[in-house]
């Protein structure tokens, strides 16, 4: 039998999740990735398999104001600019793809602030 860590039983969740997920054109997918010390956002199209516009908390715009700051606030500061990055392409519906993660902490600050700043999902 197979030991079920945490990473595996995310791929799990995030298999299951990507099922019933599909970014198109008019509502494209806004993809989620957390690592120990950083945070990523995507939005994906999947019509023609490209990424539209994307934010980490490695942008330069985030690293100059998170010397010390939690991953909390930082989280939250990449769910604003990637929703004023969205806002500049003309997108304001997506689809949350929170990536198999659970949503709280990083993930929900992300969304909850991308939601404050415009985007609808």
């Amino acid at each position: 039998m197979k030991i079920k860590t945490a990473r595996f039983m995310r791929t799990i969740r995030h298999r299951r999740i990507r099922k019933n997920i599909v970014g198109t054109t008019s509502r494209p997918r806004l993809s989620v990735f957390r690592s120990l010390n950083h945070i990523y956002a995507q939005i994906i199209d999947d019509t023609i398999g490209a990424t539209i516009t994307a934010a980490s908390s490695l942008d330069s715009e985030i690293t100059s104001q998170s010397k010390t700051s939690t991953k909390k606030d930082i989280s939250s500061l990449v769910g604003k600019l990637i929703a004023h990055r969205a806002k500049q392409k003309s997108i304001s519906k997506v689809v949350l793809d929170r990536g198999g993660y659970k949503y709280h902490g990083r993930v929900e600050a992300l969304a909850k602030t991308a939601r404050e700043e415009g985007l609808i999902f």
